[in-house]
């Protein structure tokens, strides 16, 4: 009893250690010893359960008042970012200025670290901004109850992912997220990944889910091998861009279905 009461302490504390990594939630101190990042992975996708069910009541509230559909996305997008801090956001803009304006591997990890955004990390957050607005909007239209289960669906999912990053990525930095993360574990990886494929069944039904499955895979792969040709690995930045790839490719699959269906 003593032995499953300590588990259960250990994954509690790895839930509020994951929280604390990708929220911005207030959820109380770690006690010693505190999990590690890598031990936490898995519960990214509650993080994403906490960020979606956030976003999914903002816009049921603002479509209850009546807020147009493009208001209404844009005020729900805006709650994500303040649930998160921009974290993805920040990590999407640094990705996208070292990796366009840096010519060699120290270089890159240099510019990512600066805190000053340039030419090509205003455009990345313009384009992912507006075409995530976009596509949340054009469901909201065509089928308000599918765009709310697609928030909270597509929250989880776009974090449930990482953890197999960390898994397949050697770590870019010696220091950072990307390293303290590294390595979090086949269990953990899989925990994670299982979480998320509930979670978009669950939400979205089996033909949805495997099809957004197919697509993240897809973009899953070619993010990794971009940074490991890039950076030559995986860091706190990287996993902010791919987070953010993998939510638009996530909504247009969305999108294109909901379409389909009309």
């Amino acid at each position: 009893m003593t032995a499953l009461r300590h588990a259960l302490e250990m994954r509690l504390a790895e839930a509020r250690l994951a929280m604390m990594m990708l929220t911005r939630f207030p959820v109380g101190r770690l006690s010693d010893p505190s999990p590690s990042a890598a031990a936490a992975c898995w519960a990214f996708p509650l993080a994403g359960l906490a960020v979606g069910a956030l976003t999914a009541l903002v816009l049921v509230g603002l479509l209850w008042l009546g807020v147009p559909s493009g208001v209404a996305a844009g005020l729900t997008l805006a709650a994500g970012i303040l649930a998160t801090g921009g974290l993805h956001e920040d990590g999407l803009a640094d990705v996208a200025d070292g990796f366009g304006g840096g010519r060699t591997r120290d270089r890159k990890l240099e510019i990512m670290r600066d805190s000053r955004i340039g030419t090509y990390g205003a455009l990345a957050l313009i384009l992912m901004l507006g075409l995530r607005w976009s596509a949340l909007t054009t469901v909201i239209e065509r089928e308000p109850i599918d765009a709310l289960l697609a928030v909270v669906a597509i929250a989880i999912v776009s974090r449930s992912v990482l953890p197999l990053v960390l898994g397949i990525l050697p770590p870019a930095r010696s220091d950072g997220l990307g390293h303290g993360s590294a390595n979090p574990g086949r269990t953990r990886i899989f925990a994670s990944i299982v979480l998320g494929g509930l979670a978009l069944t669950g939400l979205l039904g089996g033909e949805t889910a495997l099809a957004i499955s197919a697509a993240l895979c897809m973009t899953l792969l070619l993010g990794a091998w971009w940074a490991y040709r890039q950076i030559g690995g995986q860091t706190g930045d990287v996993l902010g861009a791919i987070q953010q790839t993998t939510d638009l490719c996530a909504w247009i699959v969305v999108l294109v279905l909901s379409e389909s269906l009309i």
